[in-house]
């Protein structure tokens, strides 16, 4: 029951949030210098053809009434039909978030392969071979910008080794797991690094406490002691980092989706900014701020099954 309690306040933090979002999304968009209207239209339109667009578009209304709009709109997921592509913005960003969203499943999968045997086992072997490789190589994997990582990676294995496509995403299953590694491996490695550090930490600290001695001391075997008592509290903050972790991926997705040239909702944020697509803009911010919200909630939902000690 105290379970129930926690899991529907945070549902209700998880609304308020939300619409506070909604409500700075509408007026900081505005404060983006120059007319979308005046964009769009080019240079060699006239001042009658901008207006009417402007018109046309619900830009000529008083801001209240545009407010109002929006905030019916976002209630139902509709954020009208964007400026540039003139199709309805949710449309466009069901279409393209799905390589975002796949292409941030593959780093996480990278992440989470690289980061928790190597974190874990640096941590059970303080300042032993093990954890001092383990160090150099996530301080030089955190030192690699990810667009130098993931040109590198489609030099070699790109253009020298022809194992994997330079760019775009190919069609079936194959084709786009192929098109998705290399960027996935790319994104992946800094966090990866800041994993594997936090839980080399956390293992290192757990280890000192003294319900690991009273474990010991009641003759429970080495490997229970390491997964059910060291590893499962350890994981409480690499959730919590992995977790940030994902919201980068998703809104930081731009730069590596522009080196490997897919079609993510990373080159849609680009564009819809440089050609003052409020509409879009909208409706991509607003589901960037969902999806951060969404995962901070499932990971408080994690924490209080992993440690039913932790309450709102």
């Amino acid at each position: 029951m105290a379970r129930v309690r926690y899991i529907g306040k945070r549902m209700a933090q998880m609304l308020f949030v939300l619409v506070v979002v909604g409500i700075f999304i509408f007026f900081l968009v505005r404060l983006i210098p120059g007319d979308p209207a005046d964009i769009l239209m080019g240079e060699q339109a006239t001042e009658a053809d901008i207006q009417a667009y402007r018109v046309k578009m619900g830009l000529d209304q008083p801001l209240i009434i545009q407010f109002l709009k929006f905030a019916k709109g976002m209630l139902h997921l509709d954020f009208g039909t964007s400026l540039l592509y003139k199709v309805p913005c949710m449309e466009m960003v069901s279409e393209k978030i799905f390589v975002t969203i796949k292409l941030t499943a593959v780093s996480i999968l990278f992440s989470l392969l690289l980061s928790i045997p190597l974190g874990f086992l640096a941590g059970l072997h303080q300042d032993k071979p093990v954890d001092q490789i383990s160090r150099i190589v996530s301080l030089i994997a955190i030192s690699m910008p990810g667009f130098w990582v993931g040109l590198l990676l489609m030099v070699l294995f790109c253009v020298n080794l022809g194992w994997f496509p330079a760019g775009g995403m190919e069609e079936g299953f194959w084709g786009q797991l192929k098109s998705l590694i290399l960027p996935g491996l790319a994104q992946a490695l800094m966090t990866a690094a800041l994993l594997m550090r936090n839980l080399r930490n956390s293992v290192i600290e757990i280890n000192t406490k003294d319900y690991i001695d009273f474990a010991k001391s009641k003759g429970l075997s080495q490997r229970r002691i390491q997964c059910a008592y060291i590893m499962k509290n350890s994981l409480v903050s690499t959730i919590t980092l992995l977790s940030t972790r994902i919201a980068f991926m998703l809104g930081g997705s731009v730069v590596i989706e522009s080196v490997f040239s897919l079609p993510g909702i990373g080159k849609l944020t680009a564009d819809a900014i440089f050609s003052r697509d409020y509409p879009m803009i909208q409706c991509l911010v607003f589901m960037f701020a969902l999806i951060v919200v969404v995962i901070n909630f499932v990971n408080d939902i994690i924490y209080s099954f992993i440690d039913p000690r932790i309450t709102l």
